[in-house]
């Protein structure tokens, strides 16, 4: 069966796959191409399903769109089909522009855990385009009305299964921060915070220390959790976690803005 561009959005959508959409704006000339030809990309700049031209356009097109998917930011590109050695490769007659936007999985949060701080990290995180699974036996709709998935059928934490890229907040109240944090540092998510004290933190860290998780994977763990806002509230501490996790995602400091941006 051979999908058109709408299901396979959809169906990349679903697996979490990145693609790039590259969609002809413009046409000066001949081209092989027409005005809202589309075609879909993948990560590797493979032509999925569509048509924006043949080997005058398409090898510039997938450059354009690994660019694209590695940086999350569109472009336009002008396509000069007459210059042979300057254009795109070969003498066609005229010229295209051709818009290139990537579309990316929203990033995966995995909250483990229950009560107030749990319920407002998934408040912030869904607004800013987190998608939200929480995994505790007490999840439920009502407690968690914007996560994207619950599992509420997972007493040592081994559906917890992160994936590249992915951030981890345990907020288990001591009970599970072992099976948890064992749990996502086999991962390789970009992102693991552990929400509590110095010193229960210390005493999670020290037994998986002695039972052979290296140092280099135990550092990754954030303990306590969320950037220094002096925090008290529950919704403070959730919003320092979040800003925390921004900042992971976007490479962003924590200074302030006054002192980030401040001329050297």
């Amino acid at each position: 069966m051979i999908l058109d561009i709408l299901d396979l959005q959809l169906l990349l959508r679903e697996q979490r796959r990145p693609y790039a959409l590259a969609t002809v704006t413009e046409i000066l000339g001949s081209s092989s191409a027409k005005p809202a030809a589309k075609a879909l990309l993948d990560h590797n700049g493979q032509v999925l399903v569509g048509w924006v031209g043949g080997g005058c356009a398409q090898s510039m097109v997938a450059r354009a769109a690994l660019e694209c998917l590695k940086t999350g930011e569109p472009c336009v590109i002008d396509i000069d089909l007459n210059d042979e050695i300057f254009g795109a490769g070969m003498p066609c007659g005229g010229a295209m522009r051709v818009y290139v936007e990537p579309v990316l999985p929203k990033p995966q949060l995995w909250l483990l855990g229950h009560g107030r701080i749990v319920e407002a990290v998934c408040e912030f995180a869904h607004r800013l385009g987190f998608d939200v699974i929480v995994d505790d036996p007490q999840a439920s709709t009502d407690r968690f009305p914007a996560a994207t998935k619950l599992i509420d059928d997972d007493l040592r934490y081994r559906q917890l299964q992160p994936g590249p890229g992915d951030f981890v907040v345990i907020a288990t109240h001591h009970k599970g921060d072992y099976d948890a944090l064992s749990q996502a540092l086999h991962s390789e998510a970009c992102y693991i915070a552990l929400v509590s004290s110095r010193k229960r933190a210390k005493l999670v860290l020290d037994r998986l220390a002695g039972e052979g998780f290296p140092q280099a994977a135990l550092a990754k763990v954030r303990a306590p959790a969320g950037l220094d806002l002096a925090a008290k509230s529950p919704e403070e501490i959730a919003l320092s976690i979040v800003s925390e996790m921004v900042a992971i995602r976007r490479g962003g400091s924590g200074l302030p803005l006054s002192r980030a941006l401040a001329p050297a």
